[in-house]
């Protein structure tokens, strides 16, 4: 099957990729633009998972300010080179996690950062949600367990639907641009700030 230029340059702009590795997804996925969008972000998540314990100290900061000035947010993004922190690619992506920050409000940046006295007091509350609902004893776990992770969806970055993409959580995001970049990227920390808060 043939593979236009057109079809690799859109399967690029959408998912960063780089030529050849979209043109050879396209050719895959013979010409089916969604399923090679599935392939590229799979063929992500595994070169993420290989490079997730090389160390991170380089990076820069970003930020966003929201118009009118009423809204900040200032956030550490870091990578292993200052060379990948040099690029185009890595400056937007620390713009676009700033912008999600400013928009979605996390609290912490992986579910691993909330502290476990706050897990157990949503735990609490929602099993005594389901309770009050009548919900019969087996499922409650798992109405418990349903419910921690949308909390996580909201309080954490990684696991927010990202606000260009919303089939993407942040932290998919980051992965396939680990798998463009070739190098571990991890947000550090943020502060968002908000006039009045």
């Amino acid at each position: 099957m043939a593979i236009s230029a057109e079809q690799v340059k859109a399967l690029r702009d959408q998912t960063g990729a780089g030529m050849m590795e979209c043109k050879k997804a396209l050719l895959e996925a013979d010409g089916d633009f969604e399923k090679a969008v599935t392939l590229l972000r799979e063929r992500g998540l595994a070169a993420a998972a290989k490079r997730a314990d090389r160390k991170t100290q380089e990076g820069i900061i970003g930020h966003y300010i929201h118009a009118g000035g009423r809204l900040g947010v200032l956030a550490e993004v870091n990578c292993e080179t200052d060379f990948v922190a040099a690029t185009e690619e890595f400056q937007e992506l620390v713009r676009d996690i700033a912008m999600q920050i400013a928009a979605s409000n996390p609290t912490y940046v992986r579910r691993e950062d909330v502290r476990q006295e706050e897990i157990e007091r949503e735990k609490e509350i929602y099993h005594n949600q389901a309770q009050l609902a009548g919900k019969p004893e087996k499922i409650m776990e798992r109405i418990v367990e349903g419910k921690l992770n949308k909390y996580y969806s909201e309080v954490c970055l990684y696991e927010q639907p990202f606000i260009k993409d919303p089939e993407l959580t942040v932290e998919e995001l980051i992965k396939a641009k680990i798998a463009v970049l070739k190098e571990n990227i991890a947000v550090k920390r943020f502060a968002r700030f908000k006039v009045g808060e």
